[in-house]
C-alpha cells in the first residue's frame, strides 16, 4: 500500500519531534512513530528549526512553522497561538484527520471544516481551573474549551475523570484513551553526574523527590511545608522551574523559616532523561502534588520506576494510582505521610509493586497505540466510534 492509499493523520499542538521538552512532545513522538509502523501516514507539526530541516523522523513526515520563536515570554504566548493556527491550516490541506493537542487556539478550530477534514481534540486537563491564571484568562480558557467541543468531531480524554467532566458538562460522548508509559532501563547511581544539577550538594540515594512545574496547582507550598513539619532527616529534591515570580517569592518565604537540619534542593528544570531516571530510581518516595486534570506523565514515570508514591488526594491521582499510593490534602496530612512511610509498620514493597503492576497493565504504550490505531480504522471505515469499542482493543 502506498502513502496515498493510507489514512493520513496530522498530530499538532506540540513543539515537535524528536522530543526535547516533555509531555505532549513525548506523546507525539511515540504515537506518530508507532502508528507509522502500523501502516498509517503520519505528519507532526514542529516549531521553527534552522536549516537543514529534517523532513522525516522514523517514517513520520515533519512540517515546520516558518517563524523563529521569540525569547520574551509574553511574545512566546502569541507565537504559540499563531503556530497552532498555521499548523491547523497546513494539516487541513494535507491530512485526512487533524489531531490537536490542547485547545488554546480554539478560535482557529473551524479551519478543518473549510477543507472537509475531521478534527480530533485532546483537551489535556481542565485548564481554566488552574490557579496561576487570572479571571480574564480563566474566562478565555473556559470559552476556548466550549469552542473546542463545538468544532471537534472526536474529543479524546486521557483520563476517565476528564471524560466524565466533558460528557457531563457538554452532553457529549468523548473517547477515553490514556497517556502511556514504558519500562525504563536501570541507571547506575553516579553522584558526580548529579553534582551540577544538585548545585554541588552531595547526597546518598535516600531522599524525597518532586518533579513538576513549580506552580500553585501542583501544591509545591504544601509539599515544602509538610516536609518541614515532618520528622524525616532525608533531603527533599525539587526538580522544575517556577512559573511566576510571585509563587517563587511565596516558597522562599516558607523556606526562610526552615530549620537547619532540613535540606531542600531546588535543581531547576532537568531535561536529561538519564539524570531524571537516576533520581527517580533511587528516591525513598516520589511526592506528586498535581491537582488539576488528566493522566500526568511524570506520575506514570514514577510508577514505572517502582517509586513509593505520596500523592495529592484528588480524583485524577486516585484514578491512576488506585489504592497503591499514600494520599494527602494539606501540609499536616503530608507531614503524617512522611512519618508513616518511615515507620516500620508501613508496607513499602506492596505499594511499589502495586503501582508498577498497574502501570504495565493499564498504561502501556503498546496498548495505547493499538487503541489509537483502532480509532483511525473505525473512522476510516465509517464505523461508530465509542470508548467501549476502543478500550476493547488489546484490553487483555
Amino acid at each position: 500500500m502506498n502513502d496515498t492509499e493510507k489514512p493520513s493523520i496530522a498530530i499538532i499542538g506540540s513543539r515537535g519531534i524528536p522530543n526535547r521538552y516533555g509531555g505532549f512532545e513525548k506523546f507525539a513522538e511515540i504515537i506518530s512513530t508507532e502508528l507509522v509502523k502500523k501502516g498509517n501516514n503520519v505528519y507532526v507539526s514542529c516549531e521553527y528549526a534552522p536549516d537543514p530541516k529534517n523532513s522525516e523522523y522514523n517514517g513520520v513526515h515533519l512540517f515546520y512553522f516558518p517563524i523563529k520563536p521569540p525569547k520574551i515570554n509574553l511574545f512566546r504566548i502569541i507565537y504559540e497561538f499563531l503556530y497552532d493556527g498555521y499548523s491547523l491550516l497546513w494539516a487541513s490541506k494535507n491530512a485526512d484527520y487533524v489531531y490537536m493537542l490542547g485547545y488554546s487556539a480554539a478560535i482557529f478550530f473551524f479551519i478543518p471544516k473549510l477543507f472537509g477534514k475531521s478534527l480530533w481534540v485532546n483537551p489535556d486537563g481542565i485548564e481554566w481551573r488552574r490557579n496561576k491564571f487570572n479571571s480574564l484568562v480563566k474566562f478565555l480558557l473556559k470559552l476556548s474549551e466550549k469552542i473546542a467541543v463545538f468544532w471537534a468531531d472526536e474529543l479524546i480524554a486521557d483520563s476517565k475523570e476528564i471524560k466524565k467532566y466533558l460528557d457531563n458538562r457538554y452532553n457529549t460522548n468523548s473517547i477515553y484513551i490514556s497517556y502511556g508509559a514504558s519500562e525504563i532501563q536501570n541507571v547506575k547511581w553516579d553522584s558526580e553526574k548529579l553534582s551540577d544539577c544538585l548545585k554541588g550538594v552531595k547526597i546518598n540515594p535516600s531522599y524525597y523527590l518532586v518533579v513538576a512545574r513549580l506552580e500553585p496547582e501542583n501544591n509545591i507550598d504544601i509539599i515544602v511545608e509538610g516536609y518541614l513539619k515532618s520528622k524525616t532527616e532525608k533531603p527533599l529534591i525539587v526538580v522544575g522551574n517556577f512559573a511566576d515570580l510571585r509563587y517563587e517569592h511565596e516558597i522562599n518565604e516558607i523556606l526562610n523559616s526552615a530549620p537547619e537540619d532540613k535540606k531542600i534542593i531546588f535543581t531547576g528544570g532537568i531535561y536529561d532523561m538519564e539524570l531524571l531516571n537516576m533520581l527517580r530510581q533511587n528516591c525513598s518516595a516520589y511526592i506528586h502534588g498535581h491537582s488539576v486534570g488528566g493522566t500526568n506523565p511524570s506520575l506514570l514515570e514514577a510508577m514505572v520506576s517502582k517509586n513509593l508514591i505520596i500523592a495529592h488526594d484528588n480524583v485524577f491521582n486516585r484514578e491512576v494510582c488506585d489504592k497503591y499510593s499514600v494520599y494527602f490534602n494539606n501540609s499536616n496530612e503530608l507531614k503524617a505521610s512522611f512519618d508513616l512511610v518511615e515507620s516500620q509498620e508501613f508496607n513499602n514493597l506492596e505499594c511499589r509493586e502495586g503501582v508498577f503492576d498497574r502501570v504495565k497493565k493499564v498504561y502501556s504504550w503498546d496498548k495505547i497505540v493499538d487503541q489509537y490505531n483502532a480509532l483511525i480504522t473505525s473512522v476510516t471505515t465509517g464505523n461508530e466510534v465509542n470508548s467501549e469499542m476502543i478500550l476493547s482493543k488489546n484490553s487483555k
